[in-house]
């Protein structure tokens, strides 16, 4: 696996998860599993089956969540520069389609949460805006259409 960007927070909302499903998930399935061998014969309890499948998932999804705290870095937000949008800029934006002032936080594919206005970096968005500083014009392709936008200010998350 390859090294993944985060956020403090959104590293800790990580662990987080992974504590949530080792010491919560992890013993109620094995509760599952014991209560449904004292039900009797293994070989035609779909119960038993049903409780070692989730179990299954369960381990693997821990893995896969060890795997990525493991290789995950964190962006020193201190060290990001204000003077062009990049990955953790907050961007105040005026869309000039139809005047409207927007503010957008340029955030790790894993930390997008469009209802409180974190888009992902890979987002169409996101790309029109890299690079480019306070008060240029921008125009986007979205699959909606074309987007201009002006850059109102840019400051850091």
């Amino acid at each position: 696996m390859s090294t993944q960007y985060y956020t403090k927070e959104g590293l800790d909302k990580l662990k987080q998860e992974l504590n949530q499903l080792v010491s919560v998930e992890r013993q109620a399935i094995s509760q599952q599993i014991a209560e449904a061998r004292d039900k009797g014969d293994l070989s035609e309890n779909a119960e038993y089956d049903a409780a070692k499948n989730a179990q299954g998932m369960l381990e693997l999804k821990i893995s896969q969540l060890e795997e990525t705290i493991r290789n995950a870095r964190i962006i020193d937000e201190s060290k990001i520069d204000t003077s062009k949008v990049a990955l953790l800029s907050v961007v105040d934006l005026k869309n000039l389609n139809n005047n409207t002032n927007l503010t957008y936080s340029i955030v790790p594919e894993s930390e997008t949460d469009i209802k409180k206005g974190k888009i992902s970096v890979n987002s169409p968005i996101s790309k029109g805006l890299l690079g480019k500083s306070k008060g240029e014009i921008v125009e986007i392709k979205v699959p909606a259409g074309t987007l201009k936008f002006e850059i109102i200010n840019i400051s850091r998350l």
